[in-house]
């Protein structure tokens, strides 16, 4: 039988408890649910930005949304360059499971060796790292299928380049994250690239979008810019200098074709070049315009100008007689030697049979700052206005520091140094008959306007010169074209080494103009260090002039304007260097 428990007959249970005890319980429970309460009113009403900013931290995100890049166009409408959906694949370290063999295969496909992708996943940022950029949609379908855990993809914007090699150092490139890097994808990025956009989510711990926080703000699409540029001139002006440049066994080479009506780039192609595609680790050398960036002493390219000047000043006539024989002039000491004697040539012969001789005594009969002024005036030694990375100016000394045999070797084309673009550009004075028109790289519709140089009879005189060049008994009858006449100046210069010239290497030159009575195009040609035996410009370079002229002018519409019949070459006359 249990024994019953009497409460009352406990001392402690039958002490009377004082009242105010009980109270004081009370009210400190009271106190404390007051306290709690108000914290929390504080926390979640009256002071919850902190609170509310540390949430954020851990589960708001802010994305970026990309815009799309605008694209490139030609002057046709003909895409050069453009954006296109890739993904990109990324990894959340800390969640990853994978085998040897899937790590293997996933190396594999990610294009990289096994240590490279182990240590992207071993990264100290636990929660995101990217394994790779930009994967093509096979491999991120092949990688899909893996079914690796922790392993994600996002879809980014990539950049084509349709003409690949042959528009390469012109266009550029953009990096991976839509900015403009070199070429014309920099010098347009501003307008190319738009502005991104964006929006708040909160993302759980697998990266994973749960839900939109406030609004979105969406991203404003990169507008299309449209080139002067011709692709079909351009690769086939690449095509051209690419096999002059292979049968030469030649360092580089380059083309720039010019529409003198507009002053419009019709093409600036470069041999050797690198796709825009595949710019990763490659040097300065592989990516730049040689065109625009490289400058070199322009050898007797530079006579045409100095005969030009001599007809304004009235020095003399293209039928005027300078003696050059014995072939040679002495000069403060330094000898100056023609090729071969030629004995009395006119102004006209001079040129057409590029003599030094010649040319010096024409130019020592002008002052040096005529000289230079007119070497300034049409664009010597000043930066081109062009909208392209990298364009130079060249060199062109003040004429107060010219000594006699300074001014005579620059008559010839030593002692300066320019850009094949602005020899290009400086020619366009004679085919717009003594006016130099600005260049623009953007398509236009309207006849450029030009500032005048020469008087129109002085620069038809030397445009009569420069087809005279291209004739019997001139250095470059292989810049004949089939079809079209033709006009221009070969160039072989030395090139310098240090404070010297390296012995046998040339850099090979043609520029010119057709039709020849009423031009619609410059074209200027450089080959460098041609190997193969042969390195006068009028050997090298004139056949890409050649056939370059031929394809421009069928594609521009330009009628013929002599009887097609097949090419005949007489030998060229050795040139003067």
């Amino acid at each position: 039988m249990s024994r019953a428990i009497l409460y009352a007959s406990s001392p402690l249970l039958a002490s009377k408890t004082p009242i105010w005890r009980s109270k004081f319980i009370v009210a400190s429970i009271a106190i404390g649910f007051a306290a709690l309460a108000g914290r929390a009113v504080y926390i979640q009403v009256i002071n919850n930005q902190f609170f509310k900013k540390q949430g954020e931290l851990r589960f708001v995100r802010t994305l970026d949304l990309p815009a799309n890049r605008g694209k490139i166009l030609d002057r046709n409408g003909l895409i050069l360059a453009s954006s296109v959906v890739s993904p990109s694949v990324w990894a959340i370290p800390e969640d990853v499971e994978i085998d040897n063999a899937n790590l293997v295969k996933l190396a594999k496909l990610l294009d990289m060796s096994v240590s490279e992708l182990s240590k992207k996943l071993n990264d100290d940022d636990k929660s995101f790292v990217w394994l790779k950029r930009q994967v093509d949609a096979v491999s991120a379908k092949k990688i899909e299928s893996l079914g690796i855990k922790g392993v994600y993809f996002r879809n980014e914007y990539k950049r084509k380049y349709p003409e690949g090699d042959a528009a390469a150092s012109l266009m550029g490139f953009a990096n991976v994250d839509g900015q403009g890097l070199g070429g014309i994808e920099l010098a347009f990025n501003q307008a190319l690239a738009g502005h991104a956009g964006s929006r708040r989510v909160i993302k759980d711990r697998l990266g994973q979008v749960v839900e939109n926080v406030g609004e979105q703000l969406p991203p404003t699409a990169g507008r299309d810019q449209q080139l002067s540029i011709d692709s079909k001139v351009q690769f086939f002006a690449y095509q051209k200098l690419r096999d002059a440049v292979l049968e030469n066994k030649a360092k580089s080479g380059s083309v720039v074709v010019l529409d003198v009506v507009t002053g419009e780039v019709l093409a600036l192609a470069n041999y050797p070049a690198s796709s825009s595609g595949r710019q990763e680790g490659l040097n300065g050398a592989q990516l730049r315009n040689r065109a625009l960036t490289d400058t070199f002493e322009p050898g007797s390219t530079m006579k045409p100008f100095v005969a030009a000047l001599a007809l304004e000043k009235g020095l003399v006539n293209p039928e005027t007689v300078i003696q050059t024989a014995p072939g040679r002039i002495t000069i403060g000491g330094a000898t100056i030697t023609d090729a071969h004697p030629h004995g009395e040539l006119t102004v006209n012969q001079v040129i057409q049979k590029s003599s030094n001789v010649g040319i010096v005594k024409i130019a020592m009969q002008m002052q040096s700052r005529e000289m230079w002024t007119m070497f300034n005036q049409l664009g010597f030694g000043q930066k081109p206005q062009l909208a392209f990375p990298g364009v130079v100016g060249g060199r062109l000394r003040a004429y107060k520091s010219w000594r006699p045999i300074e001014q005579a070797t620059m008559s010839y084309g030593y002692g300066l140094s320019c850009s094949l673009f602005q020899l290009a550009h400086a020619y366009s004075v004679f085919a717009r008959d003594g006016e130099l028109i600005p260049i623009t790289l953007t398509k236009t519709n309207e006849a450029a306007a030009g500032v005048s140089v020469l008087s129109p009879k002085n620069a038809i005189a030397v445009r009569h010169m420069l087809h005279m060049v291209t004739g019997d008994g001139g250095t470059a009858p292989k810049a004949q074209a089939v079809g079209y006449s033709v006009g221009g100046k070969t160039g072989t210069a030395h090139i310098q080494e240090g404070k010297g010239y390296a012995n046998k290497k040339y850099r090979g030159f043609f520029v010119g103009m057709a039709p020849i009575e009423k031009p619609r195009i410059v074209v200027a040609v450089m080959i460098d260090e041609p190997s193969n035996g042969k390195y006068f410009g009028g050997d090298v370079a004139a056949p890409v002039f050649s056939e370059t002229v031929q394809q421009t002018l069928r594609i521009l519409g330009v009628q013929p304007d002599i009887s097609v019949k097949p090419q005949i070459v007489t030998m060229a006359v050795e040139e003067s260097f």
